[in-house]
């Protein structure tokens, strides 16, 4: 082996340390490395940097701006809510939530849907008095598998996809088992190995979660010192909960939030019974903390009480909530809210008004400011930079996730993800093109706005990617890839190709443990495709590639063993409250279960074919 293959070698090893320390950015360590190669005249730069215009990143890049279009619009939200339900055990709970978000992330990118759920689940878990530790693990692990059962579900199958379309170039197409001509790279060709796998997977955490996952301390709960606020919401008199009782339209039990009281036609309801029904011009009084009011401003059909709302000159797109704390020499002081004209001086419209924990009964119009005050308002997004550095506040901050949803555009963001899965199983056109043109769809469509359409790309996922197809570029032209193959087929090869679809299922999984999916898959790819001509069936040398293949896509997805495999699992850890060797307990069996079903299923559906 030359120097050039020892020095590739040398540098994955240094990544894959780099990477284990968890002081690093993923982004940094991948594209470093590729630096390392490229200083050192390893690979070639155009070569090198080929990867960040590939098919698979763009495509991937562009799904990203697919599910910002879902989530702006609550076209997702507005499923989950519909599809958890109140189950009465924690396994029908876990089975609630796993099932519709494997489903899901078969056709979006998984790290938005975990992103979204979050929230929505650790609410579910309040209401259902269940520990968010007994879910939250679970849900990453669904979208991990969900991801894996369809071509799209995650960035390593739509790498691994294109690499192998590339391999095969003018080659015919390959047939499955029974015969049928199948067309490599299809939409589906993954889901048959997939879907059992999440299966099974699925089945498996419902089965053991009660003792391969531990019940942490739940989050923390509200407590009384947290910032309330009092604020007033009207029934929209088009909206869907109207006719529907307080239980059914979701408003009783909402955590950190409670109505106190409901105004209907100069009669006021105080200790509202959950099985009172809403009707049109309701307006509902909620005392709560910043987050649930947050969140219940996202309700279909309830808006602000105060009709200053509409006034504000700002689009609805432009919207967002802002917290500002009245100096002490504010000319806002002593002055009732409406006596300062905040609306026509601010641009802003005050929703609700914090003073030190007592209870304000008045209405919003007729509180007289005192110094302190932390006002709640709806306003343009220009607002904090305008006024950050005025005398009239004293802090001016921008509440995270205020926009407004876009409901009414929730069944066309919908009907272009379906739209996206039709091309993309039929063929008409090219799957990027497809991608590309769904995520302008979104645009143009105004389901999401051009600026969240670009902040939505997750730029470390596509730098990783890009680095990491450089990184296993280097590996083909070294010959480094050809040496690990000889390696492990000198070790395994007379074990026969079963054997070794095992063994690279494993080293594909231990590296998605030790750097990210889609690198491991890269990375793997060339190792994978060696192995296959070097596999010996009897007296014959080399096998088809396609079981390798499609073993390596499941493989690259099975990010359960550490924290830090995966994004999801980073992101849930916290709100978990898990430790790091929570995730093994769970993630060796849930690995090893997957592995075996690649390995017994694979080769029915993808025959080894010898090709010698």
């Amino acid at each position: 082996m030359e120097w050039q293959a020892w020095f590739t070698l040398g540098t994955i090893g240094l990544v894959i340390g780099a990477l284990a320390t968890n002081r690093i950015g993923v982004d940094v360590v991948m594209a470093g490395g590729l630096t390392l190669l490229l200083l050192f005249d390893i690979i070639p730069l155009q070569d090198a940097i080929a990867g960040f215009a590939h098919p698979a990143v763009l495509m991937i890049a562009a799904l990203f701006v697919v599910a910002a279009g879902l989530q702006e619009t609550g076209g997702m939200a507005a499923l989950a809510q519909r599809l958890l339900g109140r189950p009465k055990t924690i396994r029908s709970a876990q089975l609630r939530l796993m099932t519709p978000v494997a489903v899901m992330s078969a056709f979006m990118n998984n790290t938005p849907i975990v992103a979204m759920y979050l929230p929505i689940v650790n609410d579910w878990a309040r209401k259902l008095r269940i520990s968010p530790s007994k879910l939250f693990m679970p849900l990453s692990f669904a979208a991990i598998l969900g991801g894996a059962c369809t071509m799209i579900g995650t960035a390593s199958n739509i790498v691994v996809n294109r690499l192998y379309l590339t391999s095969l170039g003018s080659e015919p197409a390959m047939t499955s088992s029974n015969g049928v001509p199948f067309t490599p790279g299809s939409f589906w060709a993954v889901t048959v190995v997939g879907l059992p796998a999440a299966v099974c997977g699925i089945g498996l955490i419902v089965l053991t979660s009660r003792w391969l996952l531990p019940q942490r301390k739940p989050a923390a709960p509200i407590t009384e010192e947290a910032r309330k606020y009092k604020v007033e919401m009207v029934v929209q008199p088009d909206s869907p909960i109207v006719g529907k009782t307080i239980e059914e339209a979701g408003l009783r039990h909402l955590p950190g939030l409670y109505l106190t009281e409901i105004e209907r036609e100069a009669r006021v309801l105080p200790a509202v019974p959950p099985g009172e029904r809403l009707q049109a011009n309701d307006r509902l009084g909620f005392v709560g903390i910043l987050e649930s009011v947050v969140d219940l401003r996202k309700i279909r059909g309830l808006a602000p009480a105060t009709d200053q709302v509409e006034k504000v000159a700002a689009g609805r797109r432009q919207r967002t909530l802002v917290e500002a704390v009245v100096a002490r020499e504010s000319p806002l002081v002593r002055r009732s809210v409406r006596e300062t004209r905040f609306r026509t001086i601010y641009n802003a419209a005050i929703v609700a008004v914090h003073r030190h924990g007592q209870h304000i009964k008045a209405k919003i119009g007729d509180i007289v400011l005192q110094p302190g005050d932390t006002l709640l308002l709806d306003t343009h997004a220009g607002f904090v930079n305008t006024y950050r550095n005025s005398d009239d506040f004293y802090l001016v901050s921008t509440v995270e996730g205020s926009r407004p949803v876009r409901h009414e555009r929730a069944w066309l963001a919908l009907g272009i993800l379906g739209l996206l899965v039709v091309l993309l199983t039929s063929g008409l056109i090219d799957p990027v093109a497809a991608a590309l043109f769904c995520a302008l769809a979104m645009v143009g469509t105004r389901c999401v706005t051009g600026t969240i359409a670009r902040n939505s790309i997750n730029w470390q996922v596509v730098i990783v990617i890009a680095s990491a197809l450089g990184i296993g570029e280097a590996m083909n032209q070294t010959g480094a890839a050809q040496h690990i193959t000889a390696a492990i087929l000198n070790l395994c090869g007379d074990l026969g190709p079963h054997a070794m679809l095992f063994v690279i299922f494993m080293l594909t999984s231990i590296f998605a443990q030790l750097i990210t999916n889609s690198g491991a898959a890269v990375l793997m790819f060339p190792i994978a495709m060696e192995t296959a001509q070097g596999v010996k069936v009897g007296e014959i040398v080399g096998v088809s590639p396609e079981p390798f293949v499609i073993a390596l896509m499941v493989a690259a997805a099975c990010s359960f063993i550490t924290p830090i495999a995966y994004q999801t699992n980073l992101m849930v850890y916290g709100p978990g409250g898990y430790r790091f060797m929570d995730y093994p307990k769970l993630g060796v069996p849930l690995t090893l279960i997957v592995a075996a079903v690649a390995v017994l299923v694979t080769p029915l559906a993808f025959p080894f074919h010898p090709t010698g």
